[in-house]
């Protein structure tokens, strides 16, 4: 196990750091974008870019490649909402969303106002609907940026924080240790179980908040103010 796993993170290490970065921002913005994040697994390449972080600068490096990745493929579905918003819900593509997940998505929005934005980046299917959906309420984007950028910073720390470290403490045991590498797997797992389950019960209190307001909603307009 440790011989495959220093193997494979020695494979990932060896890749020029540059082109690591570029292309865990590059997946992080497809992963943002609209439609397209809900088939490209970009929190699954951050985090193997984040085991093969060796300082705190090339942390910090890739930290700010993947938000600025995120943030243009949520501007991109925040734009793309603002001018052809309509004509993507009802598109072929649109469709296959499910018109409970667009009106879910619309609801939340008018329910949450501001904090839709925030809590959307650790919801499925959601980080990719809201920012269409708050391009096409008119909501400002500058008070847009405002809620997204906390969100992506925390998101993007949390991966590559948990990655490089579980990374960085295999490599110390794997000479004492037959099984580190069992540990190193159980460690990623375990976060990715966690991650998991916390979106779960966020989005089961977020629909359960949803269905129980259903009833009252504010006009879409009103987050403009």
């Amino acid at each position: 196990m440790n011989e495959f796993l220093t193997w494979l993170l020695d494979a990932v290490q060896s890749v020029d750091p540059i082109v690591r970065t570029l292309l865990a921002g590059f997946a992080i913005m497809l992963e943002t974008s609209v439609l397209i994040g809900l088939v490209v697994p970009g929190d699954t390449v951050v985090i193997v870019a984040g085991t093969a972080v060796s300082s705190v600068l090339e942390g910090v490096i890739l930290g700010i490649a993947v938000v600025i990745g995120a943030l243009i493929g949520e501007s991109i579905g925040f734009w793309l909402g603002r001018y052809l918003g309509p004509r993507i819900q009802h598109s072929k593509l649109g469709r296959r969303i499910g018109d409970e997940n667009w009106a879910r998505s619309e609801r939340y929005l008018r329910r949450r106002g501001g904090p839709a934005i925030f809590i959307s980046r650790f919801l499925p299917v959601l980080h990719s609907l809201v920012p269409l959906t708050v391009g096409m309420s008119g909501y400002p984007y500058r008070r847009f940026l405002a809620w997204t950028i906390p969100a992506c910073v925390i998101w993007s720390t949390l991966y590559i924080s948990v990655a490089a470290v579980a990374a960085g403490t295999y490599r110390e045991l794997a000479d004492q240790l037959h099984y580190a590498g069992y540990i190193f797997v159980g460690v990623i797992v375990l976060f990715l179980v966690l991650v998991f389950v916390s979106k779960k019960v966020i989005e089961r209190a977020e629909r359960k908040h949803l269905e129980h307001d259903g009833t009252d909603e504010s006009p879409v307009a009103d987050m403009k103010d």
